[in-house]
C-alpha cells in the first residue's frame, strides 16, 4: 500500500498532493499488454487491408486460440474454398503483423457469431436497447400519485418528477 502511494502522490504540507496520471497512465499501459493482444486488436481493425478486399468480403476474423486464427465464413461453399486460401491467409496476416504470430488457420461457419472486423452499430434507437433521444417516451397508462410513498422521501419526490415529466407535454 505504501509503495502505491508514493506513486500516486505525496503528503505536503498537512494535505494529500496528487502526481499527474498521465505518465503513470502511460507506463502501466506499456507494461499492461503481458498476453500480446494489442497487435491483435491491430489486426481485428485492418482486417481488409491484411487479408485483402477479396478474402475480407468471403472470410471474417473470429479470434483466435493459442497459435491459430479462427476464421468464419457465411456458407459452407466458402468454408471449403477458404481451405484452399488458409496459406496465403496464415502468410498475410503474419506479414502484417510483422512477426509470426500463427501457424494455423482454422476456418468455421459463422453461425450468428459477430465477426471482429466490424464495430457494431451503438447508435441511439438502432436496437440495442438505448431510447432515441429524438423520440420522447411515451406515456406509461395509469400514471398517478401513489399514495404509499412518503412525498418527502428520495424515492417519492423522485416519483413526482416523473409524473410531471409527462404532465408536462
Amino acid at each position: 500500500m505504501d509503495t502505491w502511494r508514493k506513486r500516486l502522490g505525496k503528503w505536503e504540507k498537512g494535505t494529500w498532493r496528487a502526481h499527474p496520471l498521465g505518465p503513470a497512465l502511460r507506463a502501466y499501459l506499456r507494461t499492461a499488454d503481458t498476453k500480446g493482444s494489442m497487435p491483435l486488436v491491430r489486426l481485428w481493425r485492418g482486417w481488409a487491408e491484411a487479408v485483402g478486399a477479396h478474402v475480407a468480403e468471403m472470410a471474417k476474423p473470429v479470434g483466435h486460440r493459442r497459435r491459430t486464427l479462427l476464421v468464419g465464413v457465411e456458407d459452407s461453399a466458402l468454408l471449403q474454398e477458404l481451405t484452399y486460401y488458409a496459406p496465403q491467409i496464415l502468410d498475410d496476416v503474419n506479414a502484417f503483423l510483422g512477426q509470426e504470430v500463427f501457424d494455423k488457420v482454422q476456418v468455421d461457419l459463422l453461425m450468428g457469431k459477430a465477426p471482429l472486423d466490424t464495430i457494431p452499430d451503438l447508435a441511439p434507437g438502432s436496437g440495442d436497447g438505448r431510447p432515441d433521444p429524438e423520440r420522447p417516451p411515451e406515456r406509461p397508462e395509469g400514471l398517478q400519485g401513489r399514495a404509499d410513498l412518503d412525498p418527502e422521501s428520495p424515492v417519492g419526490r423522485c416519483y413526482r418528477a416523473y409524473i410531471r415529466l409527462f404532465n408536462e407535454r
